[in-house]
């Protein structure tokens, strides 16, 4: 298991030989959470705040991996 931090809070996932499965999303407080996955391979956490956005990814191709971005406004 895989623990990434941001801004907006932390995601845990697991990577696997059939993908990225998440395994938690825990918002920092204020901030509201929301998870989508295209396809087995990738998945993405949004945490959203004032004027505020993180964005962690996970995917496993072509290597298991995860990115965050932070973007603000």
């Amino acid at each position: 298991m895989h623990t990434i931090q941001s801004a907006g809070g932390q995601a845990s996932v697991r990577f696997g030989s059939d993908g990225v499965c998440l395994v938690s999303a825990i918002p920092t407080r204020s901030f509201t959470v929301r998870t989508s996955q295209t396809d087995a391979s990738t998945l993405s956490v949004t945490f959203t705040g004032d004027r505020q956005e993180s964005v962690i990814t996970a995917t496993t191709t072509p290597e298991d991996r995860a990115t965050v971005r932070e973007t603000s406004w």
